[in-house]
């Protein structure tokens, strides 16, 4: 056999076998990833809105984004995993009105890791959240600013 031969038919056995181990792989269903905490605070929608922004910003947590609606979306937890895999945790906290003086405040956590799928470019991929403590305890900081007395 002449060299071509032989390098055309390792060429075809590698290209055969290469989707078999596959570095990457397809996209997870996120489908019930998150874990969903929330309570009612005794103030006014504007007054819970400031004093969560307030709290995000003193616990030094990342806002991606804020909506006057009543949304943000914040990061904490930046870190790595193995010295390789890059991982945070997303908390999308949502404020309703529930009256003229009461606010709900929902916390929806899921954990993230930084990753390429086949589907996708390198980005932030959902994993289930196995601890929310981070979630309760921002409840129980923006209950805590918005029970403080104005100054």
């Amino acid at each position: 056999m002449n060299r071509h031969a032989v390098f055309l038919a390792l060429m075809a056995g590698l290209v055969a076998i290469a989707p078999l181990g596959g570095c990457a792989r397809s996209a997870l269903d996120t489908t019930g990833f998150a874990v969903v905490n929330n309570t009612t605070v005794d103030a006014p929608f504007e007054q819970t809105w400031q004093a969560t922004k307030g709290v995000l910003r003193e616990h030094e947590w990342d806002i991606y984004t804020r909506d006057k609606r009543g949304v943000f979306v914040a990061y904490s937890g930046k870190g790595r995993r193995a010295l390789v895999l890059s991982k945070r945790t997303k908390h999308t906290i949502t404020l309703d009105a529930l009256s003229e003086r009461q606010t709900r405040v929902t916390v929806e956590t899921v954990d993230q890791v930084y990753g390429t799928t086949l589907l996708t470019y390198p980005g932030w991929h959902d994993r289930k959240t196995r601890d929310d403590s981070k979630a309760l305890d921002l409840l129980e900081w923006v209950k805590a600013a918005t029970a403080a007395p104005a100054a």
